[in-house]
């Protein structure tokens, strides 16, 4: 599994990760097992938020966690809502306890809020002086909400921004992106599938992944995985609870892109110039 810079902070994390949203609805030992699958495949970088089923899903990563903690860039986020100086600190707290671990890699402000931004940062350098998180950044955050963490924080203490990426939703590329790749900030592509449904064979972007994986002998999931991670600014986080696919996702990482992909792929699915706010899912 291919290895980048998790922004500035001297960690590497996984190219294509697993991400954990909803997975409360989901079946507790086959997430394990999906989970297990992934981080023997190398999709190490774990992501996960209180937010989460109310807690449930951070609960249910504690054995994953306890097992495997030492290979694992592990990380969850802070509701708006509880992200006060002190808020923050307790809401951190509670993460640790159902995790089962004394540290996060990286905790992150889920999307901007309506508490003062200075008090977040400041609660996140106050856990990292204590040992508690190692790293912090950001997610949902458009250019606006970016440049004031960077005038609050400084240069190279946000660690990522995590935002909605997949192959029909590209208006990060504009703007956010850009800006992210300027400042070394990683940029976290959550939901990198999507609703799953562009790779149907009936529409014309299934029609292209499938013609691309077919020129390199691979899944059109992986196709579009390895679109979105060319860019050396950007790692994915895709959920799956079948380690199958979880095994398959971990391919993306292998595939590269010709120019002549790129070319059908942008045909397929072509970026307009986004005229409202940056997508949240």
């Amino acid at each position: 599994m291919k290895k980048r810079p998790m922004g500035q902070t001297g960690a590497m994390v996984s190219v294509i990760g697993q991400g954990t949203w909803r997975m409360e609805r989901d079946n507790p030992a086959q997430c394990r097992h999906a989970l297990l699958a992934g981080i023997d495949a190398g999709m190490t970088h774990i992501d996960t938020a209180e937010m989460y089923g109310s807690g449930r899903v951070e609960t249910l990563l504690h054995d994953v966690v306890v097992a495997r903690r030492s290979e694992l860039y592990l990380v969850s986020k802070v509701q708006p809502v509880s992200a006060t100086r002190k808020g923050t600190i307790t809401a951190c707290e509670k993460s640790l306890q159902r995790l089962g671990t004394d540290h996060l890699d990286c905790y992150l402000l889920h999307w901007p809020g309506e508490h003062p931004l200075e008090d977040t940062i400041a609660a996140f350098e106050e856990l990292v002086r204590d040992g508690k998180i190692l790293a912090w950044g950001v997610s949902n955050f458009d250019v606006p909400e970016l440049e004031a963490a960077l005038k609050i924080a400084g240069p190279g203490r946000i660690a990522c921004n995590q935002v909605l990426y997949h192959l029909e939703e590209r208006a990060i590329e504009f703007r956010v992106l850009p800006f992210c790749a300027l400042h070394g900030i990683t940029v976290t592509a959550y939901s990198p599938f999507g609703a799953g449904s562009f790779v149907r064979p009936a529409t014309m972007g299934g029609r292209a992944l499938a013609q691309v994986a077919r020129h390199h002998g691979s899944a059109p999931f992986q196709v579009a995985l390895a679109f979105l991670t060319h860019n050396p600014a950007v790692v994915a986080i895709p959920k799956s609870t079948n380690p199958a696919h979880v095994v398959e996702n971990a391919g993306a990482a292998s595939v590269t892109l010709t120019p002549e992909d790129f070319t059908t792929l942008e045909a397929a699915f072509p970026v307009a110039r986004p005229g409202y706010a940056l997508p949240v899912l």
